[in-house]
């Protein structure tokens, strides 16, 4: 499996950036990682990562945001199932073993868990997501967003999918929420499952994209168009199920 990751070195991010790979060394099965540096000079990046074989970098020339280098990242991906993550998070120790087993065992698109905020102190609170721990149809996690206002129904960086799934459906053309598409996209193009452990530590940080002042303007926006999104895969989807069904174009 691979993990992908978009950075741009920030000078106060390279600890978490580090504890983040700290957290892929300790999984019990093999990885690989593809890191987009998003404009940023790949001769800062923290010797760990760039001493790692298993750490492949992605030079992009500028900044081209979040959504795009993750995009541009997807293509050295070579194995086959995929995983987003973000450069200030990092993952439970059993993350990639308890899912990778579900995959295989279920033959099934797609596997989620449930996240844990990491705060300061180092104490962690779980979230569970709004979706309904077990097995979902295709289509089915949007159905647990109610509102485009109301709380995401799963949470991205906690899927692993197969590669193609993500490839069909990649970060969103957003510059925020695109991980919102993405995990309605992916959950909506194949059958999954969801597991109620916790997979992923989403650090708490005055860092945070989600703390600044400017995130509360777009925000409304970018929910509701990738809710919009999601409704209108889904119901894309099953319009072409039932015309397959029943022979009528």
């Amino acid at each position: 499996m691979t993990v992908v990751i978009a950075t741009r070195l920030r000078p106060d991010r390279l600890g978490y950036l580090t504890a983040l790979h700290e957290s892929l060394t300790r999984q019990s099965v093999p990885w690989e990682a593809v890191i987009a540096l998003d404009g940023a000079d790949p001769t800062r990046l923290p010797a760990p990562l760039a001493d790692d074989p298993r750490v492949h970098v992605l030079a992009l020339p500028w900044p081209v945001g979040a959504a795009c280098a993750r995009n541009l990242a997807l293509n050295d991906v070579r194995t086959e199932y995929v995983n987003w993550a973000d450069d200030d998070d990092e993952f439970t120790d059993d993350a990639m073993a308890v899912r990778l087993r579900a995959l295989e065992t279920t033959g099934l698109g797609w596997c989620a868990g449930y996240s844990e905020d990491l705060h300061p102190d180092g104490t962690t609170t779980l979230w569970r997501c709004p979706t309904p721990p077990g097995r979902h149809e295709a289509g089915d996690v949007w159905t647990y967003w109610k509102k485009p206002e109301d709380t995401i129904p799963i949470g991205p960086t906690t899927i692993l999918a197969r590669t193609d799934l993500v490839r069909a459906a990649p970060m969103g053309g957003l510059i925020q929420g695109e991980d919102y598409m993405a995990a309605v996209g992916v959950t909506c193009l194949a059958a999954g499952i969801l597991l109620p452990v916790p997979v992923y530590r989403y650090r708490k940080h005055p860092g945070q994209m989600t703390r600044q002042d400017a995130y509360a303007a777009l925000e409304p926006g970018a929910r509701r168009h990738a809710w919009n999104y999601g409704r209108s895969l889904r119901s894309a989807l099953s319009a072409r199920e039932t015309s397959d069904a029943t022979g009528v174009v």
